[in-house]
């Protein structure tokens, strides 16, 4: 079973052409529409996907970051203690924007395909995960009740329904 988390949705089907899978779980994670990129999509997207705004930057090399800790704490992670918060800031790194202007492709044929949506998620619409995982990828979304980093905030939730999901 494949989990790509977040901006790691995009490359999901990616990873998933090249490995013997059985499963691809989308958690709280960008679901790519095939034969677009994700800057077309968001482009032509009549909904907001992205919810944050503000303390993203990009460098020179067109990496992501979030300078301030403080802010990326806030933002990031609403849902965590402020020291968890500014722990998990602490651990970001740069991020590549490469995978957002390919062209994204399906996930291989035959391959389960399942989408884990955080109902509290900040970052990334709740709204639009649930509606792109019944149009995109065919299935009823499992809802938890968690931000966008259930992997901190709740690992055993996240952990149970990961279980559940592999046993199915």
């Amino acid at each position: 079973m494949l989990v790509p988390h977040s901006l790691g949705g995009l490359v999901g089907p990616v990873v998933a052409a090249g490995r013997p899978l059985r499963a691809l779980v989308y958690v709280c994670a960008l679901i790519p529409e095939p034969g677009l990129s994700f800057s077309d999509q968001l482009a032509a997207s009549e909904e907001r996907v992205l919810l944050f705004e503000g303390g993203r930057e990009v460098d020179d090399r067109g990496r992501s970051h979030w300078p301030d800790r403080d802010t990326t704490a806030s933002t990031m992670y609403p849902d965590l203690s402020p020291e968890d918060a500014r722990w998990a800031a602490e651990r970001l790194r740069r991020q590549a924007q490469k995978s957002q202007g390919e062209t994204s492709p399906a996930p291989p044929r035959g391959l389960r395909t399942e989408s884990i949506v955080g109902a509290n998620d900040r970052v990334l619409s709740p709204a639009w995960s649930r509606r792109v995982a019944h149009e995109r990828l065919g299935v009823e979304p499992v809802e938890i009740p968690t931000g966008h980093f259930p992997m901190i905030t709740h690992p055993e939730l996240l952990a149970d329904e990961l279980s559940r999901l592999a046993a199915g």
